[in-house]
């Protein structure tokens, strides 16, 4: 596939790209540049062109190599260690803490559904 190789070829030391394979035949472009204490990160999903809530990109920084395509999963580290003292360490684990009270939340809220159902039927 063309383009594969680009992500791979440009490694400078601030900045990586990974390709990810998502939800469309052409892989999206994954792009972290790190200047100073200031981490940002592009995605070519449809999310990411609109500035929104991402998961490829969060899956990157949570260190998830699954779907990269571009063979160079051992970048995901270099940008792992890039996320803390950045001007995003505190947000993403906000995100992150937020992500897990959802979680816990949405399970206990199925959890009262079904017994609410079964009570409806006692």
């Amino acid at each position: 596939m063309v383009g594969l190789g680009m992500a791979k070829q440009y490694k400078l030391d601030n900045k990586r790209e990974f390709l990810v394979q998502g939800s469309t035949s052409i892989p999206y472009k994954v792009v972290f540049t790190k200047n100073g204490d200031n981490l940002t990160a592009r995605c070519s999903c449809k999310a990411g062109i609109h500035g929104m809530h991402c998961k490829h990109r969060i899956n990157i920084l949570k260190g998830d190599v699954k779907g990269i395509v571009s063979q160079n999963e051992e970048d995901v580290e270099v940008v792992v260690s890039w996320l803390p003292g950045s001007d995003v360490e505190a947000v993403f684990n906000e995100l992150d803490g937020a992500e897990a009270e959802y979680k816990k939340a949405n399970e206990k809220f199925k959890a009262v559904k079904k017994s609410f159902a079964r009570a409806l039927l006692d």
